[in-house]
């Protein structure tokens, strides 16, 4: 299995959703997605946290451990049939003690003679052999008593050591911050900058930034380009003359993507000096709502079919803004489809069905699968979500792939894939 297969795993054995999970970590339900999905591996601290949540190793969801570990047992006690092994030798010692062999009489006047009768002493070879087998159950049980401890001893010097190669790891990641940040503010070229993200206008997708610099040296007749790198376009605003305490300023606008950098060049004369200022990530999947579907293609079907849904059944779709607040899924542009190798094979139907939740009757809105299709090994099967904004703009929500497993003849999650959300990549 990969990490996040080992993940998934678990989470369900703890009947825990993925929002929930996320909740006790700390991270977004997206980020448990991405586990899972095998997208990306979660930070150090979150696998330590994840070992601790699901009481398995660290080296288990990494993979490198084959069978979970199970939680730790108390010091082994005597089973029913081991005390009752135990009581039988000890009652045979003492019957030995206290019973000594009776001796046969004869009858009649004259007596014969006794048979010879054997040395006391034979009895004790038995009683010693009791007393040893006894002294050795004894033995063994607290051997595998003192086993047991310096096995969790083991454990936990294990778990120790991690947790100070974890605090050393970070100390150095510290260090090589503070040396980095050391090298940055010897190399850079303004007494004083920043950057702001002021808006976004979604109609013609750009986003507005305000840019502020100061140059650490000042020469007159100095002037600013404040740069944009977004999306592989740059755009530039030239600043001609600096305010009464040399800083240049103004408001950038450039295209709106998820990886935008800003910087400023200094020109003086034949001189160009520059100085990175900023970058900014995820702005344009931000403008997006969260979508994720209930239901999917987690499972495996002998014959290699999906089945068409049945009346009144479907899956559910939920969405939600980037702070968590639940939106209107029925006031949004939606279509949900299944898609070979990112090529459409049918848009699902939209249906209203009314449950009972909570003792109220509610409308949910599904989307079913109206016509069954036979998978076919050598192909990628993707259930996927297109979402349209007012301004037209697309993006699309896809849910983990389904692929054959030729090693046991099975269909399931691929492990590692790449979430491509660019609708440009998708034909439908």
């Amino acid at each position: 299995m990969t990490v996040g297969q080992r993940i998934a795993q678990k989470r369900k054995e703890s009947g825990l959703s993925q929002e929930a999970l996320g909740e006790q970590l700390g991270v977004s339900r997206q980020s448990i997605y991405k586990w899972e999905s095998d997208t990306v591996l979660p930070e150090v601290e979150k696998l330590i946290a994840l070992s601790r949540l699901f009481s398995v190793s660290v080296g288990w969801l990494l993979g490198v451990e084959e069978d979970a570990p199970e939680a730790s047992q108390p010091s082994p006690e005597l089973t029913p049939e081991q005390l009752a092994m135990v009581k039988e030798i000890v009652e045979q010692y003492l019957s030995a003690l206290h019973n000594p062999e009776p001796q046969p009489q004869g009858s009649g006047e004259q007596e014969a003679d006794p048979p010879p009768q054997p040395p006391r002493r034979r009895r004790w070879p038995r009683v010693l052999g009791a007393i040893a087998c006894l002294a050795l159950v004894i033995a063994l049980f607290q051997l595998y008593g003192q086993l047991e401890t310096v096995t969790q001893n083991y454990q936990n010097l294990q778990y120790s050591l991690q947790n100070v190669q974890d605090i050393v790891n970070s100390q150095i990641g510290s260090i090589t911050d503070r040396v980095e940040s050391i090298l940055q503010s010897q190399n850079e070229l303004t007494a004083d900058y920043h950057t702001k993200h002021l808006s976004n206008d979604l109609a013609a997708n750009t986003a507005d930034f305000e840019v502020y610099a100061v140059p650490k040296t000042y020469q007159p007749g100095m002037t600013a380009v404040f740069q944009a790198r977004s999306g592989g376009e740059l755009t530039q605003l030239v600043v001609e003359q600096p305010d009464e305490e040399n800083a240049f300023s103004g408001t950038l606008t450039c295209p709106l993507t998820d990886d935008i950098t800003l910087s400023v060049v200094f020109h003086t004369g034949e001189t160009e000096q520059t100085q990175l200022l900023n970058t900014y990530d995820q702005l344009y999947s931000a403008t997006f709502p969260d979508l994720y579907n209930i239901g999917g293609l987690f499972f495996e079907e002998e014959d290699g079919v999906l089945p068409a849904y049945e009346e009144w059944d479907g899956m559910e779709v939920r969405a939600s803004r980037t702070d968590g607040t639940e939106l209107d899924i029925n006031a949004m542009d939606l279509k949900v489809g299944l898609f070979r190798d990112r090529k459409l094979i049918q848009w699902y139907e939209k249906r209203t069905e009314e449950r009972n939740v909570n003792g109220e009757l509610t409308q949910v809105t599904l989307w079913a699968r109206t016509q069954a299709v036979t998978l076919e090994p050598g192909h990628e099967y993707t259930e996927a979500i297109l979402y349209t904004d007012q301004y037209g703009r697309q993006r699309i929500y896809p849910d983990t792939p389904l692929v054959y497993h030729e090693e046991d003849g099975t269909w399931g999650g691929p492990g590692r894939y790449t979430v491509d959300q660019d609708p440009s990549r998708w034909d439908f």
